[in-house]
């Protein structure tokens, strides 16, 4: 599995080598970003910017400049996400809109930022709620030609607040049987080692919420009350989920790649 380590810092693209997943969010509002030293990937915002406005306000023509600016500066951006559209309940009712148009939105995302710039590598996103929505899904993108199958990666949505779930589980194993290459979005601890069998990548921020809960510094640093920001506690807890991957029993293992 290959770990992206969530960051809403810019400037630790030239502090390590780990992959880092930072979102749009983030980097939109530097001018200028230092060189990457390590992978890394985009995440598009949409829980965001869907629960804040119930739309995209962050058109595909200024989404496909941001990203094209960051692979200019960044210099090792290895994917990113399309401009999809989350399923949690309280997302529907801030849009107004079903399951199925919300996947409709998504294959239209994918369709159009591969048109407005192909040599990006987007990630497309499966959405739904059950696991009957994500086959139909796949057979979406399917009808626009797009086998799921044949991506490099596949990200899976609307399921990091139910991640440690056997709903969860049922739909991330459904979807890997049938070939897909999936990436976890925002997982946790305990549901990235629940679900690693089935994730090709994953990322997570699970680190700073931990660190922000401790009433004092982890790292022993007296310049910060908590590591919320603090990378030597992040590359830590990275360091000790990748550890207890690698603890799981043998058969349960996947090749790990830092």
């Amino acid at each position: 599995m290959q770990f992206f380590l969530g960051t809403h810092h810019p400037s630790w693209l030239e502090r390590t080598d780990v992959p880092l997943f930072l979102s749009t969010r983030r980097l939109a509002e530097r001018k200028s970003l230092p060189v990457a030293r390590g992978p890394v990937a985009i995440d598009s915002a949409g829980y965001s910017e869907l629960s804040m406005f119930g739309n995209w306000r962050t058109t595909a023509r200024q989404y496909v400049a941001d990203v094209r600016r960051y692979r200019d500066q960044i210099g090792t951006v290895a994917w990113a996400a399309i401009q999809d559209w989350m399923c949690e309940p309280w997302v529907l009712a801030k849009t107004g809109l079903s399951v199925q148009a919300h996947q409709a939105l998504s294959v239209a995302s994918l369709l159009e930022l591969r048109d407005r710039a192909p040599e990006i590598a987007w990630t497309p996103v499966l959405q739904g709620q059950v696991t009957a929505d994500y086959l139909r899904h796949v057979d979406g993108y399917a009808h626009y030609g797009i086998d799921l199958r044949a991506e490099a990666l596949v990200g899976v949505g609307s399921v990091c607040r139910r991640q440690a779930t056997y709903e969860a589980l049922e739909v991330c194993r459904t979807l890997s049987r049938l070939g897909l290459r999936l990436h976890g979005f925002g997982v946790k601890m305990k549901g990235i080692l629940g679900l690693a069998h089935h994730l090709v990548s994953a990322d997570s921020m699970a680190w700073s919420f931990n660190a922000r809960r401790k009433q004092r510094s982890a790292c022993g640093s007296t310049r910060h009350k908590n590591c919320a920001n603090c990378l030597v506690y992040a590359l830590d807890w990275r360091s000790r989920l990748l550890a207890a991957l690698q603890s799981r029993p043998r058969s349960q293992q996947l090749a790990l790649a830092f």
